[in-house]
């Protein structure tokens, strides 16, 4: 029998198994990719079940909301509207829902325009004016004003929607900025301090205070140097222990935000001592929005794999120095000035989104702040209509199943497949991301681990050295799993599909539920072509999660 009929025997079977067993809209999947004449391949996930390679926080997925105002531009497009701190709608019904749905979401509050703001506290002695467009001034924009009253209404959707606040502080006040484009001087952090001991008046909850936006390194606008920037961060802590004095949870301090400069970072890390809880790095590797090959990009295995270096030089770094703190992506839009439409807000950029989680995660990153919640061409919402847009359910997903524990993941077979796995999220078992980035093959992924497994119903401890998913799933016969694809099969499209049905808000903005297909556990995976899985298998019990 030659191969292709002996595939449609394999489909013709596997279809019909599953239309006894499995729901309609599996079915329905399975024979849309049969019509579309994609091609089916085999492949083997194997993963290392002995130990952890990375640990996050419980809350690894964040979001940051921005400063910049509707007049931000590039490339003649201006994609910000009203998505500003200062303005975005807190009354939106969706935004409250979208943010709730995450219990609790990390929101980082910054970006470029941080370090051009001041705080209208009592000790503020200039006009509390708004940015205004001036291509004169560094980062195109005159220096803005956070009023408390406006603070005040954040602080009240922050606790009606139970986010954590991280709030990233302007390290520029005091400085003068030299013709090479460094700075001089030392912080002056009188208005930053006379902001936070108002928030704390007023029983704001912080998470974390950050001090600058990317002025580590080369800096972008300007920069400054590691031992000055480590200084003003020891003074950061200084001011927030004195402020906090009483207060049981004191929140992180937080540096630098900005480009991961190997030179620049150690010696940062070294001088802050233990007055840095996290370090922070931003990643935009996908270039500029305006390039028109962002989507080759995303799908190339081999340029994603790039940023493997920066995630790996930081945590050999913080190992090699004399500080305590932990890694955390401060911001991370994929492509600078502002994304670009149809692509960083579209199906597609779930493929580097995820990607970057599971790489991030397995390189012991604590936290991963999205560029941005809201605004831009890289929202997970909607800039005008707030509406979710791919990324946002992506997002929700992963915070929803994969737990803390980073397994150790490989994949054979092809090489458009990347795959990651965790222990599951509050439940038993574990959970594998398969993400396709062929648009003409099926995979039917076998899994297999290593170590001791444990049925958690017969008690049983099964001692090999290769355990084959059959054998693993011993006591239970179903696992879940939540097919994510775009609409029509178009990348470009900002609608998601989740196991072939829509995702979208009702009237009233609610998030819709993500139920998944109940599989029987002895089948492969399937991915279909440029396709996303997460697969939790609640009765494989591997040491690393025990």
């Amino acid at each position: 029998m030659g191969s292709q009929a002996w595939l449609k025997v394999l489909l013709f079977g596997f279809c019909f198994w599953l239309s006894r067993s499995s729901s309609s809209s599996s079915l329905s999947i399975l024979q849309a990719e049969a019509a579309g004449g994609a091609g089916f391949v085999g492949g083997n996930v194997f993963i290392d079940g002995k130990s952890v390679i990375g640990r996050t926080d419980d809350d690894f997925v964040c979001a940051t909301l921005d400063w910049w105002p509707p007049e931000k531009c590039d490339y003649g497009t201006c994609s910000w509207d009203r998505a500003s701190l200062l303005n975005l709608d807190l009354n939106s019904n969706i935004l409250l829902n979208a943010v709730k749905a995450f219990s609790p979401l990390n929101i980082r509050l910054g970006g470029t325009l941080q370090d051009k703001v001041i705080y209208d506290t009592e000790d503020n002695r200039q006009p509390c004016e708004q940015f205004v467009k001036n291509s004169s001034e560094m980062f195109g924009f005159t220096q803005g004003c956070l009023p408390m009253h406006r603070w005040d209404e954040l602080n009240a959707f922050f606790k009606k929607s139970g986010a954590k606040i991280v709030f990233g502080l302007n390290a520029l006040t005091g400085r003068s900025i030299q013709n090479d484009g460094s700075v001089k001087g030392a912080w002056d952090y009188t208005n930053a301090e006379s902001f936070i001991s108002y928030t704390v008046k007023k029983n704001y909850s912080i998470h974390g205070w950050e001090l600058g936006n990317e002025l580590c390194g080369n800096g972008v606008g300007t920069s400054v140097a590691a031992a000055q920037y480590a200084t003003d961060t020891i003074s950061l802590r200084n001011i927030v222990q004195k402020i906090y004095t009483g207060v049981d949870s004191k929140p992180l301090i937080i540096a630098p935000g900005g480009f991961f400069d190997a030179k620049w970072f150690k010696e940062f890390l070294d001088k802050s001592g233990q007055s840095l809880d996290v370090a922070t790095h931003h990643i935009y590797n996908l270039g500029p929005g305006v390039d028109q090959h962002l989507v080759e990009k995303i799908l190339d295995p081999s340029y994603l794999d790039r940023e493997v270096d920066t995630f790996s030089q930081l945590e050999n770094t913080l190992k090699s120095s004399a500080t305590s703190a932990v890694a955390w992506v401060g911001e991370s839009g994929g492509a600078y000035n502002s994304g670009h439409n149809l692509v960083t807000n579209a199906f597609v950029f779930s493929f580097w989104y995820l990607d970057q989680l599971g790489m991030a995660a397995a390189h012991d990153t604590k936290t991963y702040c999205r560029q941005s919640l809201i605004g831009g061409n890289y929202g997970l919402l909607n800039t005008t209509t707030f509406v979710p847009n791919p990324d946002y359910y992506s997002a929700l997903l992963w915070h929803r199943l994969m737990g803390r524990n980073a397994l150790s993941t490989s994949f054979s077979g092809t090489k458009k497949i990347r795959s990651y796995a965790h222990c599951a999220k509050q439940s038993k078992g574990i959970v594998l991301l398969l993400i396709n980035l062929d648009n003409n093959t099926t995979v039917h992924a076998s899994v297999a681990f290593n170590g001791t497994l444990t049925s958690r119903h017969k008690h049983k401890s099964l001692q090999m050295k290769i355990i084959k998913l059959p054998q693993a799933s011993v006591g239970g016969n179903e696992r879940e799993e939540y097919h994510l694809t775009p609409k029509d099969g178009d990348l470009h499209s900002q609608t998601m599909l989740l196991n072939g049905n829509i995702l979208s808000v009702n009237s009233i903005g609610d998030i819709p539920t993500l139920e998944p297909l109940r599989v029987k556990s002895t089948q492969p995976v399937s991915v279909g072509p440029f396709s996303i899985v997460f697969v939790h298998m609640p009765h494989v019990i591997l040491p690393a999660c025990s």
